[in-house]
């Protein structure tokens, strides 16, 4: 795991002593608002009553319109389409708008493109099908806003279209009845955050002769699967719908979500919006990434849901075993070419790699090491990626300045989605290289809501804390700080893929576990004085309420982040041979002692398989030095003494004596002074 910096949330204590007082919370609450910057009266009220109330729909631009044309198209009985996306939010949407009118006794088809041959949004085959069917108005869910050319073709072949959409738009628009986006710049709704399928819902409430609340209390749990799906932000009208949903999933609701609730062994268990996203969510993206997205529709609108359930069940474990040969694949190539991971960005491209899931394994990647991350498939052909970010580097931005290169593309801040041919890219990689080189490159932060003493743990708080569900996107569960705890023992658990570990802080012991962490990987050891990030949920069993604490990330304490990733960014510019200051160059002349020190300790432990950053610790470093750590480990590889292993080193078992005259990279260095 690469290390982050460490960020804590700053609060101002008098404000939430203030809002204490004014709205008769309790202090921790207060304090947890403050520090997420919710501090207006309306957040507030919001958050503290729920007093959120929806949006006149036709505060969207041209709803109005689109709600005129979709009324006028149902009195004369025309054909409707709904035309889709292959995403939970797309297949959702288009769930919505098919259960609204078949409630109202309209007949609509349904379109959602093949993710592999057609790929998003509109295309012109699937429009003129549609012609040949006789439909006469399109409504888009999900998608349209670029559909420039599409829209033309519509109009030529005499049918009228309408877009709903939400990703970014620009000033000029396609030609249509209606175009309905939030991100128009023309659009008045102070309210910009609603996906595709929130979109849609608004325009149920445009259509629909009953109220918003009304329509809410049928539809919610689409809408939130739909909202959660598409990660956004679960603040405003997001959070009251998605509170709703999330109480209509938990009471049976759509049967196609219940069915889907089953087969993900959630049955029975109550579902917040984190078990969602785990649960529901990756099968519904699953089915539309290894097959066709219309068996999920089959689903939500109730056609054999129990089977075609089962078969998404299936396609979500086929999703898993296709994620996990990708990555074993990228992780040949940082074994066979560790100076990969020096690189200010990350880009890995591979023979037909399964195109559905390299935007997950792209997410993946961006978890583990930190840094922005591309992933592309080639079929020889053609080239198609997908890209995940970190806060702070805009991907929209990166992929347009190598827009030359490529066939089509976008996407937003922190995902991007592109194509090429093959013949493109590795200029492409250049590109992105070049730009990430351009601008000021971020380090991934690990965000603090408050630090936490481990005597303030108990079951009290957790009420508190689940007063601001749901969590997610805008609204992040919160994780705590428990700072300068000492180490008392660990043990292994789940037949040793996890750990439990014990920590003690004047006369309060705590337990936390520490997912997807193995003894044999976890190199601190009792008496150890460390920091953690934690965060707190509720553990009932026999009826009796406790609080589970489940580690985040781990240091010890008193590190300096800033320091230490400074100092591995110098290290990385190095192995990059890029130009050096004066100053830089002569911080990075190593001696024999140095070399030999690093050496030494790394034999002791019998190899190095953890972060540099508590290396640099057991080495007495205070994280400037990791860059002369990371150099002699280099030297000492480069020699034959030590040999790079998958996230670490291992010693050669050899009585060769190292001769530093004959490292290239020590040579190199000293030619630099």
């Amino acid at each position: 795991m690469s290390r982050k910096q460490w960020y804590i949330l700053p609060s101002d204590k008098e404000l939430a002593e203030d809002i204490t007082e004014q709205y008769d919370i309790e202090p921790f609450l207060a304090h947890l608002l403050v520090s997420r910057g919710i501090t207006d009266d309306m957040e507030l009220e919001d958050f503290c009553f729920d007093s959120a109330e929806l949006i006149d729909p036709c505060e969207l631009k041209d709803m109005d319109k689109a709600a005129r044309r979709i009324q006028e198209a149902v009195a004369k009985g025309e054909k409707i389409a709904v035309y889709g996306d292959y995403d939970a939010d797309g297949i959702t949407a288009t769930a919505l708008l098919y259960l609204y009118f078949s409630s109202i006794g309209v007949k609509v088809t349904t379109y959602i493109p093949d993710r592999n041959s057609e790929g998003y949004g509109l295309n012109m085959k699937a429009i003129k099908s549609l012609c040949e069917e006789g439909i006469q108005l399109i409504i888009t869910v999900d998608n349209g806003i670029s559909a420039h050319r599409e829209a033309e073709y519509i109009k030529e072949l005499g049918m009228d279209l309408v877009i709903t959409d939400h990703h970014k738009a620009t000033a000029v628009l396609p030609e249509a009845v209606a175009v309905v986006n939030p991100h128009r710049l023309d659009c008045p709704c102070a309210y910009k955050e609603y996906c595709g399928v929130g979109v849609a819902f608004k325009l149920i409430c445009a259509l629909s002769d009953r109220s918003g609340e009304e329509l809410l209390s049928e539809y919610a749990d689409i809408v939130t699967v739909g909202t959660i799906g598409d990660v956004m932000p679960l603040i405003g009208e997001n959070r009251k719908i998605v509170k709703a949903g999330l109480e209509l999933i938990n009471q049976g609701g759509n049967k196609g979500i219940a069915a889907l609730r089953e087969v993900s062994g959630m049955k029975g268990k109550y579902l917040n919006s984190t078990s969602v996203a785990f649960s529901v969510v990756p099968r519904i993206n699953a089915i539309g990434r290894m097959s066709h997205a219309g068996k999920a529709l089959s689903v939500l609108i109730g056609e054999d849901a129990v089977n075609k359930a089962r078969e998404i069940d299936s396609s979500n474990a086929e999703r898993q075993e296709k994620e996990r040969e990708i990555l074993a694949e990228v992780q040949r190539q940082i074994d066979e070419n560790p100076e990969i991971l020096n690189q200010r960005v990350l880009v890995f491209c591979g023979k037909n790699w399964h195109g559905g899931v390299i935007g997950i394994v792209a997410a993946r990647l961006v978890g583990k090491y930190g840094k922005p991350c591309f992933v592309i498939t080639d079929d020889g052909e053609t080239a198609k990626g997908s890209a995940r970010s970190i806060e702070g580097f805009s991907l929209y931005d990166a992929v347009a300045s190598a827009s030359d290169l490529l066939e089509h593309w976008g996407g937003h801040v922190l995902a991007a989605g592109f194509g090429m041919k093959s013949e493109n890219t590795e200029n492409f990689k250049e590109a992105i290289y070049a730009y990430a080189k351009s601008v000021e490159m971020p380090f991934a932060q690990n965000i603090i809501d408050c630090r936490l003493r481990p005597s303030a743990v108990d079951a009290e708080i957790l009420p508190l804390i689940e007063s601001l569900e749901p969590f997610g996107a805008g609204n992040p569960q919160p994780i705590f700080g428990l700072y300068g705890v000492s180490v008392v023992n660990v043990q292994a658990i789940g037949g040793g893929k996890h750990i439990r570990i014990t920590v003690k802080k004047g006369d309060t012991a705590l337990t936390a576990v520490y997912f997807g962490m193995t003894p044999d990987r976890f190199l601190y050891k009792a008496g150890d004085v460390v920091d953690l990030a934690v965060r707190l949920e509720k553990n009932e069993y026999m009826s009796q309420v406790k609080v589970g604490v489940y580690i985040k990330d781990i240091r010890m304490s008193g590190t300096d982040d800033l320091r230490y990733l400074k100092s591995v960014r110098l290290y990385e510019k190095l192995t990059r041979k890029e130009i050096l200051t004066k100053k830089q160059w002569e911080y990075l002349k190593l001696d024999r002692q140095q070399i030999a020190e690093v050496y030494r300790y790394i034999k002791k432990c019998g190899g190095w398989y953890g972060d540099s950053d508590l290396l640099c610790y057991r080495l007495g470093d205070d994280g400037a030095g990791a860059c002369k750590i990371l150099t002699a480990i280099d030297v000492l590889c480069e020699l034959g003494i030590f040999r790079k292993e998958k996230d670490g080193v291992s010693v050669v078992d050899t009585d060769k004596k190292a001769d530093l005259e004959n490292s290239a990279l020590l040579s190199y260095i000293n030619s630099m002074q």
